[in-house]
């Protein structure tokens, strides 16, 4: 493929920094080669020369003296080589891509600076874009001040509909069609809905047929329910180069950490480097140094056992938030079960917009949650959506949020009831 069209003049004009592709030679020259070159701080004046840390199975990761300093030293900008090559296998072992030869990896502070990089790449004022709806409402904040024509795409409990997908796309002008699908597949933030295989296959093929490429956002790819294998990913469907993937470790070893990466073909994720470069010129090297011996220690295996049981402790916590919200909601609001993710999604019945019932009379009612509008392409609109984390949240506390929040839903009806009598 030819991605020229897909980026912006400022993505097309970004060059590569000299001093960073000299920091990258470093890193593989042999030992004779001199150089004077990088402004790096030298590792004698590091106030921290080693450290350990537990784990809860009660493992020690011993960072040395040697793995101190590349802690503590600027790194390459894709990211801390030995990372790279982990993420590589995971991304290989776990997705099969076609054309894996074709594809790069790098290394991000989270899922959100790879997005923003991405968008910052292909976004234009007054661009048309894709995203499903309701959407993360990350992206919205970095794509809504380009002032874009948004084509929301329905979803529903089984994610992203694809005829929706088609309408939006004979909707829009000829002279300003999209040049991407935003979408989070799994454990969609804030639906919690799963994308089926089968409407994964036949939404690939209608951004094939129309030109798109796919951002798959999936940081709950691990955070599927009900003992269901994953649907295939859009990176392994993608015969022709037009995914760009986005993973991240936040939701299962540690969002503090900010260690995410993406995947995708190697021309754009190289201007992304560039991009990266040009900005926060590597990602933290204590962080990256710490998941990759992390992942040293537990290899494919011991990631597999762990995201397992991160997966059966979120199922839980949803399980619970279920049973919260059958005991005080039902009548009161509307749900499907999340098949992924975090959060419950929430329709409330007989209250238009939840706006000023949340932002106004959260506090006083003792239960505060997100409106809906935050994920919204037109915040304006009214909007009857609520959206409930079960992620941090106890079991009793649970109760007693669903509990305050059914009170506070009826004198919010009460107060609709009212205003006509004021009137």
């Amino acid at each position: 493929m030819d991605y020229t069209g897909y980026m912006n003049e400022v993505a097309k004009r970004r060059e590569p920094l000299v001093i960073r592709e000299l920091f990258g030679l470093q890193h593989g020259a042999p030992k004779d080669v001199v150089f004077l070159t990088a402004g790096a701080p030298n590792p004698e004046t590091f106030p921290i020369v080693s450290g350990s840390l537990k784990l809860r199975d009660g493992t020690t990761l011993e960072l040395t003296p040697d793995k101190m300093v590349d802690c503590l030293q600027y790194g390459p900008t894709p990211g801390y080589p030995p990372l790279i090559e982990q993420l590589k296998t995971i991304t290989e072992t776990i997705h099969t891509p076609p054309r894996w030869k074709d594809r790069e990896v790098l290394v991000t502070t989270g899922s959100q600076s790879g997005l923003l990089m991405a968008l910052e790449m292909m976004l234009t004022p007054g661009q048309t874009v894709l995203v499903e709806q309701p959407c993360y409402t990350g992206v919205l904040s970095v794509v809504s001040p380009y002032n874009p024509k948004y084509l929301p795409v329905e979803s529903d409990g089984e994610g992203l509909v694809p005829s929706s997908l088609r309408a939006a796309l004979a909707s829009c002008s000829p002279h300003n069609k999209p040049k991407f699908l935003y979408t989070v597949p799994t454990g969609s933030n804030p639906s919690g809905a799963v994308t089926s295989e089968d409407r994964r296959r036949e939404v690939y093929q209608i951004c094939r047929d129309n030109d798109l490429l796919i951002l798959e956002d999936d940081p709950y790819f691990f955070l599927h329910y009900d003992g269901k294998t994953p649907p295939t990913s859009y990176l392994s469907l993608d015969e022709d180069g037009r995914v760009l993937r986005f993973d991240s470790v936040s939701k299962v070893v540690s969002a503090g950490l900010r260690v995410g990466w993406v995947t995708g073909p190697r021309q754009l994720v190289h201007k992304m480097n560039l991009h990266k470069g040009s900005s926060v010129i590597s990602s933290a090297s204590m962080s990256q140094v710490v998941v990759s011996e992390l992942l040293r220690v537990w290899g494919l295996e011991g990631l597999a056992r762990h995201t397992a049981q991160v997966r059966q402790f979120y199922q839980n916590k949803r399980d619970s938030m279920l049973q919260a919200a059958d005991k005080y909601l039902t009548g009161v609001c509307e749900w499907t079960v999340p098949a992924g993710g975090m959060f419950l999604w929430l329709k409330v019945l007989g209250v238009r917009d939840t706006w000023d019932m949340v932002m106004r009379r959260g506090l006083e009612g003792k239960v505060m949650l997100v409106p809906g509008h935050a994920f919204m392409t037109d915040p304006i609109r009214p909007c009857p959506y609520l959206r409930a984390s079960f992620s941090a949240t106890s079991t009793p506390i649970m109760h007693q949020g669903m509990k305050n929040l059914a009170e506070l839903i009826q004198r919010e009806k009460e107060l609709q009831r009212m205003k006509p009598q004021q009137g």
